[in-house]
């Protein structure tokens, strides 16, 4: 059984995977069974280790949605762990890229900081302002936001240079 595991997470860390089911096997050769479809996991998920039990140097997906203003924009802007950018729009309309290497090490520099995961603590108040852009920032398992509103004090910090690094880098 032992060995049954190790050849499984050896295959899962390699990342060998079969396109197609029938060519599925494990490590000692023997077929392996096809999952359920409704027991796959997408690849797009995020993962659901928390950061602070990530190996170092492994990253999470960032997500980031931005909401309200006198628009009523609703754009979310996702960025894999390599880079690669794609922002949605409320109408559905989609751009990508890829984050340059100084804004990627940046932005992985702001989300090993454990203060954004502090500042995910923080009690949600009411906002004082109208048609003020609203910020949800995922990363991993953490989950932070502000509205941006002076007359609500001050917005975490580290949230805030995650949220102006990826406006600036995907506008």
């Amino acid at each position: 059984m032992a060995l049954v595991k190790v050849a499984l997470v050896v295959t899962l860390l390699s990342g060998c995977a079969a396109a197609d089911p029938a060519e599925r096997v494990d490590s000692l050769g023997s077929p392996r069974p096809t999952p359920s479809p409704t027991a796959a996991t997408p690849p797009s998920q995020p993962p659901t280790t928390p950061p602070s039990a990530r190996p170092a140097g492994t990253a999470a997906r960032v997500v980031l949605t931005r909401s309200g203003g006198i628009a009523g924009r609703d754009d979310t802007v996702t960025v894999e762990p390599d880079g690669r950018w794609t922002v949605v729009d409320r109408a559905g309309s989609r751009r990508t890229g890829r984050l340059s290497g100084a804004d990627l090490d940046r932005l992985r520099r702001l989300v090993a900081d454990p203060a954004l995961a502090a500042g995910a603590g923080r009690p949600a108040t009411p906002t004082a302002c109208r048609d003020a852009f609203s910020y949800r920032l995922t990363v991993g398992t953490v989950e932070t936001g502000y509205v941006d509103c002076p007359s609500d004090g001050d917005a975490p910090t580290t949230a805030r240079e995650v949220v102006e690094l990826l406006v600036a880098a995907t506008g």
